[in-house]
């Protein structure tokens, strides 16, 4: 076989491949859509008649064809009533005194557009380990994320950029095998996902310290477990792995190496400046109110960041 045959078959492989995941995508999709039909097979619990059975394989197809995800969100639940049971009281910002004040795990300006320090803006309140979570993009001047037409990751400015250690640290976990998802449009995630993180990092600080940053390029982690890093060493490019709607790093502090059961604390950075990020009412049509600003300590929703 000549290297023009070779390419030729390794290019169709590839757009069969696509083809597939694509359809796999839109019966996914579907599958989601009307997955409240298997509601109707509750009466096969008191009836032998076939057609509730045949319902009640609706509810369960999800749960079958992503049973990775699903597993990792009964984690999540077991979570949420493990941690506050295990960390009494939770850590939160009047209790807990930080070891470790962080850089932000970026060069240049990013944007929050998930972040908690009180339940009013919090990014995940009820998942303890992402309570104090942030979700760091960037926005241009006209408050987009991108150029172009936004359907390949490469079109969001984020994307490939690179991603530091927040702190002093030894890395104890690193997950590289997970690609990136497609972007879906419409705030929607890639249903093929197979690890809700994606590609992640979590860096041991100090004794109940931990990092974690999460959703990063595939084949571009150049850290391993065990490695000691230091404080704005390059560790990995930003990516679009995981449960995503578009390119961003996620960014948490926990007191323990698990994203499930252990509890978030609030992310005290130094030697930062943040300001109000122009036009960002044009990426995110929340509206901003008084419950924003409330913590004045911690980096805002639509604020603007930067290393100084």
């Amino acid at each position: 076989m000549n290297c023009l045959s070779l390419t030729s078959t390794i290019n169709n492989s590839k757009i069969s491949k696509n083809i597939k995941n694509e359809n796999m995508r839109r019966a996914l999709q579907f599958i989601k859509s009307v997955k409240y039909l298997g509601l109707l097979g509750l009466p096969m619990l008191i009836s032998d008649w076939y057609v509730w059975k045949f319902f009640w394989l609706f509810g369960i197809l999800e749960v079958l064809l992503t049973f990775p995800v699903t597993t990792q969100s009964l984690c999540q639940l077991a979570g949420m009533i493990y941690t506050p049971n295990r960390y009494r009281p939770l850590p939160d910002k009047n209790n807990f005194i930080p070891k470790i004040k962080y850089s932000l795990p970026f060069k240049g300006s990013w944007v929050a557009v998930n972040r908690g320090a009180a339940k009013e803006t919090s990014h995940s309140w009820s998942i303890n380990s992402q309570r104090y979570a942030y979700d760091f993009i960037m926005l241009n001047e006209e408050g987009k994320s991108f150029s172009g037409s936004g359907i390949s990751v490469s079109d969001y400015f984020c994307y490939g950029k690179e991603i530091l250690a927040p702190a002093d640290g030894i890395v104890v976990k690193v997950k590289t095998d997970c690609k990136d998802s497609i972007v879906m449009g419409n705030g929607k995630a890639d249903p093929l996902i197979k690890d809700i993180r994606g590609n992640y990092i979590i860096i041991r600080h100090a004794d109940n310290e931990y990092s974690g940053l999460a959703h990063l390029k595939p084949e571009n982690i150049i850290v391993s477990k065990g490695q000691y890093v230091k404080r704005s060493q390059l560790i990995a490019l930003c990516g679009n792995s995981g449960n995503t709607s578009e390119p961003h790093l996620h960014f948490q502090v926990q007191n323990g190496n698990s994203f499930f059961t252990s509890a978030g604390l609030p992310i005290h950075f130094e030697n930062i400046e943040a300001i109000s990020c122009p036009n960002y009412s044009k990426y995110d049509k929340r509206p901003l109110n008084d419950t924003d600003n409330i913590d004045t300590d911690f980096i805002s929703r639509e604020q603007s960041v930067i290393n100084i």
